[in-house]
């Protein structure tokens, strides 16, 4: 029998997909009707060898070897980089999700985030390629006309282009109402952009003949602040009306963004309309509205929300990696003896044999396998939105996704990195050496509490947007879905039962809290604390998710079951308590952050 892998946990995928999940039954559905159990286990074993055998060998030496520019201009990387992404898009991976008429495999959306994780886990920093590609793709077929679809994603599926999101300048990054790059009209129907992006991953390469980069950028006299955003096509070489390529676009590579994770990939400051080169004698840069003028964000936020859901599975799937590789450490290294043993002759012990150790393994077996739950069952709402049969289904999915979304992005973030923290730890003087890989883990987990949305502004987002819009539906939605799962536990009887009395106590308070909360009567008092409000809920979202397995697993013998009881048991008794001072620190409308002079640091 082969090693387990230290990438991911097969198993654990298998449980959840299928013994949890059930997405088999998605193949009732007439979007899946070509696929079964065998064609979904299949690609995900496609998926963990393509990671093993291409993408985690050259991890390490990427992160070792930071992009840079050549005397020529252009972008170095390693050249395990542009192998692996043919790899990649040889296998059809790129294409997954998408339809079949544009040579997609039309999977659900649930089984190929689970491949993804094979390659979020293996190597983060070379699966930006692919993984920003596949998102900008699937927002141009949602709001791009035939001919971009078949100008720009057919390229990009087909391995010749890749894609990129550009929202932030350098004086503008969460807050995109003051973006300042500009888009103006030519006779020919198309645009020329001018501006600064600032941050952009994979901005810049040779891996592809050309780039697809989305731009955000304001049309002059439109209407102001975010209202006034439209999202364009500009491409790193101009692309034909026929899709050959043309002449370079005025797009220049200003710098490389040189970061302590993500060190593989590019991560770029980017000139449009700058002068750099100027197609057809015209200054900007070439480029074509995507959609409706003005309506920039709300189709970025196409992009962005599956992206955020994306990276709280890759914050999962870092910590996931970092938790094999410091519990296949703990198994190997041996030091010390236990307390009981007062004969310093006696052999030292494996160190998982020492309690503390155990307690650092279990507190990061619960966060990254309670993630990775949450990052699933989210991605199963996304199958639910889009095939659902009864439109009542499709609604109730999108509600209760996006009040979801939030807490899958952020819990991952900061929790999954906490496991990466303590792998780090189990190590001991070894961790923080780059002989192991556990250290790198940390370093590029660090960017998910940034990246897509700071951990402040999704708990802004949950408590000011999320458990607010439409009265109030979707925080009744989501503790009304919980509460169901606390019903079936309490039939079940035993352990299953007291756990889920805990947890519909913690979410009877939760509610109660929320109504405190934004029952204050001044917004700043309302949002001081958003982020504790974030960590709260979260804390009983992930409950929820272990009490969800623990049933799935309920009745079911052998060690890998024994071991989701336990972890789930102790997320119970070591972490969702920590929600009793938060909400207590919520209830009583706390000010101390509003009261705090700036003049005091």
């Amino acid at each position: 029998m082969a090693p387990a892998s230290l990438i991911l946990s097969r198993r654990d995928l298998e449980f959840l997909l299928h013994e949890w999940l059930d997405v088999s039954s998605l193949t009732s559905r007439e979007r899946f009707a070509e696929h079964s159990r065998e064609t979904f286990d299949a690609v995900l074993e496609l998926g963990e060898t393509i990671a093993t055998e291409h993408f985690a060998p050259h991890n390490k030496k990427a992160d070792a070897n930071e992009p840079h520019v050549g005397a020529d201009g252009k972008v170095v990387l390693v050249p395990e980089v542009a192998t692996a992404l043919k790899v990649f898009v040889d296998a059809g991976l790129l294409a997954g999700q998408m339809d079949e008429s544009l040579g997609g495999l039309q999977l659900p959306n649930v089984v190929s985030k689970a491949v993804q994780m094979w390659f979020h886990a293996a190597n983060v920093g070379s699966t930006i390629y692919p993984f920003l590609t596949m998102a900008n793709a699937n927002l141009v077929v949602a709001h791009g006309s035939e001919d971009q679809v078949r100008r720009y994603v057919t390229p990009m599926l087909a391995g010749e282009a890749t894609g990129t999101m550009c929202l932030s300048e350098p004086g503008a990054g969460s807050s995109l109402a003051d973006i300042t790059t500009r888009a103006e009209l030519q006779d020919d129907g198309t645009y020329r952009v001018t501006g600064t992006k600032m941050w952009i991953s994979g901005g810049d390469h040779e891996l592809t003949p050309n780039i697809v980069h989305l731009v955000l950028a304001k049309i002059p006299d439109g209407p102001a602040g975010v209202k006034g955003i439209s999202l364009f096509l500009v491409p790193k070489v101009v692309v034909g009306p026929d899709g050959t390529l043309g002449e370079r676009n005025d797009v220049a590579l200003v710098g490389l963004n040189h970061k302590m994770g993500y060190r593989g990939g590019t991560n770029t400051l980017l000139n449009f309309g700058e002068g750099a080169h100027t197609p057809g004698g015209r200054a900007g840069a070439v480029a074509e509205l995507l959609g409706q003028p003005h309506q920039g964000l709300a189709y970025m936020f196409h992009m962005m929300n599956e992206a955020r859901v994306g990276v709280g599975l890759g914050a999962t799937a870092l910590g996931y990696t970092g938790y094999l590789k410091s519990l296949d450490y703990a198994r190997t290294r041996t030091q010390g003896r236990l307390p009981s043993d007062k004969d310093p002759s006696s052999p030292p012990v494996a160190i998982i044999e020492h309690a503390d150790v155990r307690r650092m393994l279990l507190a990061q077996k619960s966060y990254v396998e309670g993630g990775l739950a949450l990052g699933l069952y989210c991605s199963l709402l996304v199958d639910e939105q889009d095939t659902a049969p009864e439109p009542a289904d499709r609604e109730r999915a999108a509600l209760l996704l996006d009040v979801l979304t939030p807490i899958a992005k952020s819990w991952p973030s900061q929790w999954c990195l906490e496991a990466n923290s303590l792998a780090i730890q189990v190590h001991g003087g070894y961790g923080y050496t780059r002989d192991y890989d556990v250290e790198q883990h940390y370093r590029d987990n660090r960017l998910n509490p940034i990246h897509e949305g700071t951990h402040g502004i999704h708990g802004l987002d949950l408590l000011g947007r999320k458990v607010t819009m439409r009265g109030g539906a979707g925080l009744t939605l989501l503790l009304d879905t919980v509460e169901a799962t606390v019903r079936r536990a309490s039939a079940a009887g035993g352990e299953l039962a007291e756990l889920g009395a805990q947890l519909h106590a913690v979410c009877e308070r939760i509610g109660k809290t929320t109504a405190t909360v934004l029952g204050a009567g001044d917004p700043d008092v309302s949002l001081a604390n958003a982020t504790v409000y974030l960590e709260a809920v979260g804390h009983a979202v992930v409950a929820w998710m272990w009490l969800e397995q623990l049933l799935a697993a309920n009745g079911k013998d052998g060690a890998f079951y024994d071991g989701k009881r336990h972890a789930g048991r102790f997320f119970y008794r070591w972490e969702l308590p920590r929600t009793g001072a938060q909400l207590d620190l919520l209830d009583s409308l706390d000010t101390t952050l509003l009261d705090t002079d700036t003049a005091w640091f």
